[in-house]
C-alpha cells in the first residue's frame, strides 16, 4: 500500500513544504491539470491513486470538480483499496441530491448482499454519511434484512441498526417502523451487548412515535437490566470502571420511562430490585472519578425511572436524600444533574416538603459560576414553587434578574409572570411585581406578559384604580422602558378618570408625563398613545386643545398606521360636542371572557424535546405535568396549521393589540406562497448591490431600456426606499430620459438574513421581467449607541463568548508608509489599544424587540492581519452582522502579485 501510493506521499509532503498560500495553490492547481489529463487516457491504472490525491485537497478546503465518475467506478472494483477510495471518495465530494448517486445504488445493494462483511460495512457507512432520500427509499430494506439476519456477524448489525437510526431521523416516512417492530425488538436478546446497545438506540427512537407497537420492549428491557444488575451477566470488555455497560443502563432506563407503569408483579418486583441494587450501590461515593461518573449517570436515569414509576415510592424518598447530597457537591456536572433531576420530582412529587429543606441552598445555585447550573436552578425553582413560598421565590428572582445572563433573562420574565399570576395573593401584589419586572428587564419581556397584565387588570374591576396610580408612578422613572409606556397608556387611556380628581394625577399631569415619554418610543407604541388621547378627548374636555393639536401633527409623518390613525382621530375629535359619536367610540373595555394565559404556551415551547429524545415531564409542578397532553395537543395544533388556539396571545385578547394591524394581512400569503422569483445576477448588479449594502442611495439595476435607481433612509425598525424607474428608449407610460417615483415603506419585524426581491414588468416592444435584490439588510435597521470605555467592555464581558459571539480573520493592507490602513480618528480611547476600533450599536425589530450589537475590530500591522469579533444578544444577529461588515473588509484585499 505504501509503494503503490508513494505519489500520494509526495504531494501530501509538498503541500506540507509550500511555505505560504500561493505555492500551495500552485502545486495544487498543476496536480488537479496533471490528474485531468490523467483522466481523459484511456487506458489508466491505478485511478485510485488520483482519486485519493482529489479527496485530500477536497480535505484542504479546495473545490474538487473532477474525479466523481472515477470514484463511482472504484465503488465496483472488487479489491478493497480500490473500493475503499471510491466510498470515501463518494461521501466527501458528493451531496445527499447529487446526480451521481444514482449511479451507485446498485453497487452498494450489491454490497449490502455480499457474503464479505467488510463490503457490508463499507456499503452502512456511504448510506449513513450520505443518505439522501431517494437512496433512503431505495436501500432502507436492504439495510434492515442485514440487521435481522442471522448470518451477519456482530459488528456488521451494529453498523445497521445505527445506520437505520441515522435514516429514521432524516426520512422517517421510509422505515415500516410498526411493520418491523417485533423483529427489531427480538435483537434485544442478542448475546452480544454491543448490538444490544445499538439497537435499543433505534428502538428508543422508534418506540417515541409508535409507543404500542413497541411495547414488547418493556419486559425485555426490564429482563436485560436484571440480568446486568443483578445476575451480572456480561462480558469483562463491557465493565466501565467495575460497572456493567453504563452506556445500556442508562438507555434500557430511558426508554422504560416512555411507557406508563407495568401491570405485571412480577415485572415490576424485578424493577424494584433493579433501582433498588442501583441506588445502594451509589450510596457511598468512591475516590476513583471514571467510576463515579459512570455511576451517576446510571443513579440519575434510575432515579428519573423511580419518579415515573411512582412518587409515594420508598425508593423516592431515598432518591430525594441522594439528590440533596448532589446538588452541593463541588463537581459542577454532578450539581447540574442533581438540580435537573430534582425538578423532575418537584414536577410530580405530591409534597415538595423534602424540597423545600433545600430551598436556601437552590437560591445560591443561581450565582452558581456555570450558567447551565444556574439554569437548571431556575428550572427547579419553578417547579417548586407554591402558594407558601411564591412570594420569597418571585422576590429573589427579581433580585436575580438584575444581574442575571442576557441568555437567562427572557425565560426568567416568562417563569416570573407566570408564578406571580399563579400564586398571586392578591392582585395588587400582581399588579406591583409585574411592573417590576418590566422596569427590571423590559428588553426582555415579550408582550404576551403586558398584555396579560392589562387582561387582567380589565376583568378586575377592584384593581383598576390602583392600577393606574402604580402605572402613572411607575412612568415618573427618569428612564422608562417602551413596554412600561404601553401599560401605562393603554391603562391610563381606560381608567385615568378614576384619578384624575386626586392631587398630582390630574388629567393635564397624566398628558404631560405620558406624552414626555412618546418621543423615545417607536411607531408601534406612538399609534397606541394616539388611542390613549382620543380616549382622553372623551373624558378630560380640559385638555381636548392640547391633544387635537396632537392629532393635527401626526396627520403628515411618513408611518402609515400613524397617520391613518391621527387622521382619524382628528376627525373624531372635531365632530361636534353634542354628536354622540366618540363617547359611543370610546367607551370603556367590555372584560375579556376568561381564557388560558399565553405564557405558558410560549414557555412549552421554549422547553421543546431534542432531536434524539422527547421529554416525559415539563418544569411546572405536578398540575402543569398533569395537563401536558392537552398543552402539546395545543401547541402541535398551533405549529401545524397556523390557525389561532386558546392560548395565542390574540386569540386570548382579541382586539388588544393595537400595534401590529397588517400582521394576519401579511401572514396569509406566506402559507400559501410560492417559491420567490430568481434574482438577475451579474458581475455589474452584484456590484452595485453590494454599494447599496453599505450605502443610502445609488444605481440598483440598469440595461439598455430601464435604469432602477434607490434612495433610502431608516429610523429605528421602520424604513423608507424610493424606486426611481427611468427609461431609456422611446416614450411609453414613461417618457424618454425621465424618471418615475415609487415609495416603499419597510418594517424589521423579525431577523431576516435573505433580503426581499422586487419584480419589475413592462413592456418595452414585449412583456418583459426583471426581479432584483434590495438593498435591505438587517444592518439598515441598527441604531448607533454612545457608551464610554466601562460601559462597552462591561456589556462585552455580559454577552461572553460563543454562541453569541462570531469572529472572522482575514489579511489586511498597510499604508505605503507601511503603517496600518485603516481611520485612526475616534471620539475618545475606548479600546485600550489605540489602534482597535470598538463600536456599538442596537437593532430594532417591532416583533423581536431591540437586540443589542458590540462590534471590536483588531488590526495587527506585523502580521498583516486583522480580527473581527462580534458579540450580540442573538447568535443569529452576530453571525449575519460579521458576514455583512467583514465583507467590504475582505473585498478591498488586492489579488496576491505574481
Amino acid at each position: 500500500m505504501a509503494t503503490s501510493m508513494r505519489g500520494l506521499t509526495q504531494f501530501i509532503a509538498d503541500i506540507r513544504g509550500a511555505r505560504v498560500r500561493e505555492l500551495e495553490e500552485k502545486r495544487i492547481n498543476k496536480e488537479m491539470a496533471n490528474i485531468r489529463k490523467k483522466f481523459k487516457e484511456e487506458c489508466l491504472t491505478s485511478v485510485h491513486r488520483y482519486v485519493a490525491k482529489i479527496i485530500f485537497t477536497y480535505i484542504l478546503g479546495y473545490k474538487a470538480d473532477v474525479g466523481h465518475m472515477e470514484a463511482v467506478n472504484l465503488i465496483s472494483s472488487t479489491k478493497y483499496s480500490e473500493k475503499q477510495i471510491g466510498y470515501l471518495a463518494v461521501t466527501l465530494l458528493m451531496h445527499e441530491n447529487s446526480d451521481f448517486l444514482r449511479l451507485v445504488v446498485n453497487s452498494i445493494r450489491k454490497d449490502l448482499e455480499s457474503n464479505n462483511e467488510v463490503d457490508n460495512c463499507l456499503a452502512l457507512h456511504a448510506i449513513a454519511n450520505v443518505g439522501g432520500a431517494e437512496m433512503a427509499e431505495a436501500l432502507a430494506e436492504d439495510v434492515h434484512r442485514l440487521l435481522i439476519s442471522p448470518t451477519s456477524q456482530t459488528f456488521v448489525k451494529k453498523k445497521a441498526a445505527l445506520t437505520l437510526l441515522r435514516l429514521y431521523r432524516k426520512h422517517p416516512e421510509v422505515i415500516q417502523s410498526a411493520e418491523w417492530a417485533l423483529r427489531i425488538v427480538s435483537i434485544m436478546d442478542d448475546h452480544d451487548l454491543g448490538v444490544v446497545i445499538c439497537v435499543t438506540s433505534l428502538i428508543m427512537a422508534l418506540a417515541q412515535d409508535h409507543l404500542d407497537a413497541y411495547s414488547v420492549c418493556y419486559t425485555k428491557a426490564v429482563d436485560r437490566l436484571h440480568k446486568l444488575v443483578i445476575g451480572h451477566e456480561y462480558a469483562a470488555t463491557y465493565a466501565y470502571y467495575k460497572v456493567p455497560s453504563p452506556w445500556l443502563q442508562v438507555k434500557l432506563l430511558r426508554l422504560l420511562q416512555y411507557y406508563p407503569p407495568s401491570e405485571d408483579a412480577a415485572v415490576r418486583s424485578a424493577l424494584h430490585q433493579v433501582l433498588q441494587t442501583i441506588m445502594a450501590n451509589c450510596a457511598e461515593p468512591s475516590k476513583n472519578v471514571q467510576h463515579n461518573n459512570a455511576q451517576h449517570a446510571v443513579l440519575f436515569e434510575a432515579i428519573g425511572l423511580a419518579i415515573h414509576l411512582d412518587t409515594n415510592s420508598p425508593l423516592v424518598g431515598t432518591a430525594a436524600i441522594l439528590l440533596a447530597r448532589f446538588i452541593s457537591s463541588k463537581e459542577t456536572n454532578v450539581r447540574y444533574l442533581g438540580l435537573d433531576t430534582m425538578a423532575h420530582l418537584a414536577a410530580r412529587a405530591e409534597s415538595l416538603e423534602p424540597i423545600k429543606k433545600h430551598q436556601a441552598t437552590i437560591i445560591m445555585s443561581l450565582r452558581d459560576k456555570d450558567i447551565s447550573v444556574r439554569r437548571r436552578a431556575l428550572d427547579l425553582l419553578y417547579s417548586m414553587c407554591d402558594s407558601d413560598n411564591s412570594e420569597l421565590i418571585v422576590g429573589e428572582l427579581l433580585r436575580y434578574l438584575k444581574v442575571a445572563d442576557y441568555a437567562l433573562r427572557e425565560e426568567m420574565v416568562l417563569k416570573v409572570a407566570i408564578l406571580t399570576e399563579k400564586y398571586a395573593t392578591s392582585y395588587k401584589w400582581y399588579v406591583d411585581t409585574i411592573l417590576q419586572l418590566i422596569s427590571a428587564a423590559g428588553d426582555h419581556v415579550g408582550d404576551e406578559v403586558w398584555y396579560r397584565v392589562v387582561q387582567i387588570v380589565i376583568n378586575t374591576e377592584d384593581l383598576q384604580e390602583y392600577a393606574a396610580k402604580v402605572a402613572f408612578e411607575h412612568l415618573k422613572a427618569p428612564s422608562t422602558h417602551e413596554s412600561l409606556v404601553k401599560v401605562g397608556g393603554y391603562i391610563l387611556g381606560e381608567y385615568g378618570h378614576l384619578i384624575a380628581n386626586e392631587p398630582g394625577y390630574s388629567p393635564a399631569e397624566q398628558f404631560q408625563l405620558l406624552h414626555s415619554k412618546s418621543q423615545f418610543c417607536v411607531a408601534a407604541t406612538r399609534s397606541l398613545l394616539l388611542t390613549t388621547y382620543v380616549k382622553w378627548v372623551n373624558v378630560f374636555p380640559e385638555i381636548k386643545p392640547q391633544l387635537v393639536n396632537i392629532f393635527d401633527r401626526y396627520r403628515h409623518v411618513l408611518d402609515a398606521e400613524l397617520q391613518q390613525r391621527a387622521c382619524e382621530y382628528f376627525a373624531l375629535a372635531s365632530r361636534p360636542e353634542d354628536d354622540d359619536f366618540l363617547p359611543n367610540v370610546c367607551e370603556e373595555m367590555p372584560p375579556f371572557p376568561p381564557r388560558v394565559s399565553a405564557l405558558l404556551g410560549r414557555l412549552n415551547r421554549k422547553h421543546g424535546d431534542t432531536e434524539g429524545d422527547k421529554r416525559t415531564w415539563i418544569h411546572g409542578g405536578k398540575e402543569a405535568n398533569l395537563d401536558k397532553k392537552a398543552i402539546e395537543t395545543k401547541v402541535v395544533a398551533s405549529d401545524s396549521n397556523g390557525q389561532a388556539d386558546p392560548s395565542d396571545i390574540m386569540g386570548s385578547l382579541a382586539g388588544l393589540d393595537l400595534s401590529a394591524p397588517g400582521n394576519s394581512a401579511a401572514a396569509a400569503p406566506e402559507q400559501g406562497s410560492s417559491k420567490p422569483p430568481r434574482a438577475a445576477v451579474g458581475p455589474s448588479i452584484d456590484k452595485w448591490l453590494e454599494k447599496l449594502t453599505y450605502h443610502g442611495e445609488g444605481v440598483l439595476y440598469e440595461d439598455v431600456q430601464i435604469q432602477v435607481g434607490i434612495k433610502s433612509r431608516y429610523q429605528g425598525h421602520m424604513g423608507q426606499v424610493a424606486i426611481y424607474l427611468g427609461n431609456k428608449i422611446p416614450p411609453n407610460t414613461i417618457d424618454a430620459r425621465s424618471q418615475s417615483q415609487q415609495l416603499l415603506n419597510i418594517e424589521c419585524k423579525k431577523f431576516f438574513s435573505q433580503p426581499p426581491i422586487l419584480t419589475l414588468s413592462y413592456l418595452a416592444g414585449s412583456h418583459q421581467t426583471v426581479s432584483l435584490k434590495l438593498p435591505v439588510t438587517i444592518t439598515k435597521f441598527f441604531e448607533h449607541v454612545k457608551l464610554d470605555q466601562a460601559d462597552f467592555f462591561e456589556r462585552w464581558k455580559l454577552i461572553g463568548g460563543a454562541p453569541r459571539e462570531a469572529q472572522s480573520v482575514f489579511p489586511i493592507d498597510l499604508a505605503p508608509s507601511g503603517q496600518l490602513d485603516l481611520k485612526k480618528h475616534k471620539e475618545g480611547r475606548i479600546d485600550p489599544n489605540p489602534n482597535n476600533i470598538v463600536a456599538a450599536g442596537v437593532l430594532h425589530m417591532s416583533l423581536d424587540g431591540k437586540v443589542g450589537c458590540l462590534l471590536r475590530l483588531e488590526p495587527n500591522q506585523d502580521a498583516k492581519l486583522c480580527r473581527l469579533t462580534c458579540r450580540s444578544t442573538s447568535e443569529e444577529v452576530s453571525a449575519e452582522v460579521l458576514k455583512l461588515i467583514s465583507k467590504p473588509l475582505t473585498a478591498a484585499r488586492r489579488p496576491p502579485q505574481s
